[in-house]
């Protein structure tokens, strides 16, 4: 039976916005200060990864160890640093083509939302002007459990008052698509094949991707 698709979950690095750079350059900077060289190539490792897991695979990398409360500081250093580099952030960090589609969903009467597990989510939604477009915003403030747990999209979907059959969810990770599917809902993923071939519908990016060329292509998968 397919369902009629009432709104539209969005994570937020990657498909809204590339923070991706500056938490590379974060991660970088504490690599260096931990003596060793952090690549772009090793940042792949940490794409949709929480902070703690993403610290353990950048200590493997440089075969540091450190105890518990070094981890810690590491990990309130890295942030300090990237939440620094947000800080700066504008309009402009929104991505090609983000800012069309949810003008026109806006528009169609499509309810939205964020579904993220950064804890810094507000304040870059605060920094490029987001927040506006946004109906519920549910990001690592009000999480416990990281995907691919389909908690932060549940939650999305009960901001917004609709079942999760009537949510589709935009991702640009694997464990995103994979918690997506996990509560149920249909899934555009924002990227490559070879990442995110479980996803229901595939775009490089944003530009020139429209509400009705969705619910076309849904339509046709019978979503």
């Amino acid at each position: 039976m397919s369902h009629t698709i009432k709104g539209i979950i969005f994570d937020l690095d990657g498909v809204l916005v590339d923070t991706a750079k500056y938490h590379f350059q974060a991660w970088s900077q504490l690599g260096e200060s931990l003596g060793f060289t952090f690549t772009l190539e090793d940042n792949e490792r940490l794409k949709g990864v929480s902070r703690l897991a993403s610290l353990e695979i950048l200590l493997s990398i440089g075969k540091v160890n450190l105890s518990d409360e070094e981890k810690k500081s590491a990990m309130e250093k890295k942030n300090k640093n990237y939440v620094n580099m947000i800080s700066q952030m504008t309009p402009e960090g929104i991505l090609p083509g983000a800012l069309d589609l949810l003008l026109e969903l806006k528009d169609k009467g499509v309810k939205t939302a964020l579904g993220s597990a950064s804890k810094n989510a507000p304040l870059i939604l605060e920094k490029t002007g987001l927040a506006d477009y946004l109906d519920a915003v549910v990001d690592g403030n009000r999480t416990s459990r990281a995907k691919p747990d389909p908690e932060v999209f549940l939650l999305a979907a009960e901001d917004l008052s609709l079942p999760p059959e009537e949510c589709l969810v935009f991702e640009d990770a694997e464990a995103g698509i994979e918690a997506a599917r996990n509560a149920g809902m249909k899934t555009v993923g924002i990227g490559h094949r070879d990442q995110l071939g479980k996803a229901d519908l595939l775009y490089p990016d944003l530009i020139g991707v429209t509400w009705s060329r969705i619910s076309e292509k849904l339509s046709a998968l019978g979503g």
